[in-house]
């Protein structure tokens, strides 16, 4: 699902991060679409996680549409502000 066009938030991500690949395989069973950013590989969007972390790169970072930010969320929490976003 990664790179999806119709991806309603990006994660931002560490190929190492146990709260990433949950967060992921929860997203993946419950066929939401999201883009995936691997701060390791692409350095500059790790300043977007640390503007959204008071200058700390934690993640799993979600960015959505309206610029808000959620810092290692549940699946609910997801599943709640995509609510959100679509009324």
């Amino acid at each position: 699902m990664s790179g999806s066009p119709t991806a309603t938030f990006t994660m931002y991500t560490t190929p190492w991060c146990g709260y990433c690949h949950r967060l992921k395989s929860q997203l993946d069973r419950e066929g939401i679409d999201y883009q995936i950013v691997d701060i390791e590989a692409e350095p500059e969007a790790a300043s977007i996680v640390e503007s959204a972390n008071n200058g700390n790169q934690t993640v799993p970072t979600l960015v959505y549409a309206d610029g808000t930010a959620q810092t290692n969320p549940s699946l609910a929490q997801v599943k709640e502000k995509l609510a959100a976003l679509a009324s």
